[in-house]
């Protein structure tokens, strides 16, 4: 199943000398407090965070094999039995192989996610509470089990619906090269309402024509993630990973909660501001900013109002009270009275 030409590209070398200014931050582990307050919008690696999730000593490809056989799972656009998947990591010679990533896979496998007796894994402590939670069993699509051969991983990318994320390596290792949100990444092109993001280059292909030159640029940084890692991944970064050998590795989405709110913000702009972009949800779900809204307001209604602010600024909107005292006091000459007039909401006014 060949895809692609010049399957003889050694990535290993991309991940090699890495500039010291470049290099992605690594812990042993952090708080909860320490997380909320400095590195909710910074990557790291933590390098003793999850030894002791059971699936970290259990899972191998072979293990997989061995108990989920016939169980059919999705590698990009097709639906394949862990048997054929396995088959196909050990033969291909693509220069960008499938990529197992299911979004299924716990009540395909049977396991149990959470603090509960008998969890194969849990969310990490020191993420703290994560607001998409609010939703219960209508939240998006938010965790994904993530097997691939060397050389398999994601071109350019941002995570869904303006959430971050932690992806944690379970067997293998991971490349991982990394942009802020405003970077313009070579190589990428991005449609005006960023609801497209599109690069005429595979994963080896970047690398080869535009590595370098990313490496030198302002914000690049980079790491690998080894086995029994896991990586923080803030809301809007700009990723490309790719697989240095076969692995396993597990990735959940979630919006923390941070004192300064902005990656509230930010999530609640993108569900209200790209309804077009927003992914994941069901399709009884019609109207995701509102439920996430209403679900927020009877959760914690002084955060949302804050989180909302910051959102009008970012986007130059204005909150309906702001432009009807603006409005007021354009209509009395500026001297501070004003008067109520409730028609259609004026362009701009959320």
């Amino acid at each position: 199943m060949e895809r692609n030409m010049a399957p003889n590209i050694q990535l290993e070398q991309y991940a090699e000398t890495i500039p010291k200014h470049n290099q992605i931050r690594r812990f042993k582990d952090i708080s909860y407090d320490e997380f909320a307050t400095s590195w909710t919008e910074e990557p790291f690696i933590l390098t003793e965070c999850i030894q002791n999730w059971p699936v970290c000593s259990k899972w191998t490809a072979d293990s997989l094999l061995k108990s989920f056989a016939d169980v059919e799972f999705r590698a990009e656009a097709v639906d394949w039995t862990f048997s054929r998947y396995s088959d196909y990591m050990s033969n291909n010679r693509d220069e960008s192989p499938l990529y197992l990533f299911d979004k299924n896979f716990a009540e395909k496998m049977g396991i149990q996610v959470g603090e509960d007796p008998g969890a194969s894994y849990w969310k990490p402590p020191c993420f703290g509470p994560d607001l998409f939670e609010v939703l219960g069993a209508e939240r998006p699509a938010h965790r994904w089990l993530i097997v691939g051969p060397k050389r398999s991983g994601s071109t350019f990318h941002k995570d869904p619906n303006g959430t971050s994320a932690w992806n944690a390596v379970v067997q293998g290792a991971k490349y991982w090269i990394m942009f802020p949100p405003t970077a313009q990444v070579p190589g990428v092109y991005v449609s005006q309402d960023s609801s497209e993001v599109t690069s005429p280059l595979s994963i080896a292909e970047w690398l080869l024509t535009f590595h370098q030159e990313a490496r030198q640029m302002a914000g690049c940084i980079e790491g690998v993630c080894h086995a029994g890692e896991i990586l923080h991944v803030p809301s809007g970064w700009w990723h490309l990973v790719v697989n240095l050998e076969s692995g396993i590795a597990l990735t959940q989405n979630f919006i923390p909660k941070s004192p300064n709110l902005r990656l509230l913000s930010e999530a609640l702009a993108f569900l209200r501001d790209k309804p077009d972009q927003v992914s994941g949800f069901d399709c009884d779900v019609t109207e995701p900013f509102a439920l996430f809204e209403e679900r927020l307001r009877a959760h914690d209604p002084e955060m949302l109002e804050k989180a909302l602010e910051l959102a009008d600024r970012a986007g130059g909107r204005k909150r309906k009270w702001d432009a009807v005292v603006e409005a007021g006091e354009e209509q009395s000459g500026g001297s501070g009275g004003f008067s109520f007039g409730f028609g259609g909401d004026e362009e701009g006014i959320a």
